[in-house]
């Protein structure tokens, strides 16, 4: 069974999703993969999990880098997991580019070459927005390509952390 709650941002509304002890989706209302990781049946509840991600989402809407992560579990691919797991160590404020994490990927796999944009199709699936800062990734120009929960909201994001 899977578990839903609901965040009010700044941004707009934003539902979490948890397999009752860790966060497994966080989406903004409007996302354009709204739910991808809900299994069919789950129920609204309040869980530790849930007051965890409210109290990171309070210190980030509060321009600060919260500092901590709730409990994640990524249900994807592996290839869409690596992605994720490198996003999440892309710093508060900083970018990088589809080109940089897929060049990453292919030294570490030992290949000649990574396609950027199968990073961008792991990039735009994350179910953990935000927390999995998917935000930070923009194109080898320095311009600003797509975001699931709408371009708006990234630049919006960016902004709030004041990203270079």
């Amino acid at each position: 069974m899977d578990y839903i709650s609901h965040y009010d941002s700044p941004l707009g509304g934003i539902t979490l999703a948890s397999d009752g002890t860790c966060l497994i989706g966080l989406w903004f209302d409007e996302d354009k993969y709204f739910g991808d990781t809900l299994g069919e049946s789950y129920e609204e509840k309040d869980l530790p999990v849930f007051t965890q991600t409210a109290k990171w989402l309070d210190i980030y809407f509060s321009g600060k880098d919260p500092g901590f992560l709730p409990p994640l579990s990524m249900r994807t691919t592996a290839f869409r997991k690596r992605v994720w797991e490198i996003l999440l160590q892309i710093p508060f404020g900083k970018t990088m580019t589809y080109g940089q994490i897929a060049a990453r990927i292919a030294e570490e796999t030992g290949r000649p070459h990574m396609s950027a944009q199968a990073v961008g199709g792991a990039v735009g699936h994350n179910s953990i927005s935000l927390i999995i800062p998917c935000h930070r990734v923009i194109g080898s120009d320095g311009c600003l390509t797509g975001y699931a929960g709408g371009l708006d909201k990234k630049i919006a994001l960016l902004s709030l952390e004041g990203a270079e």
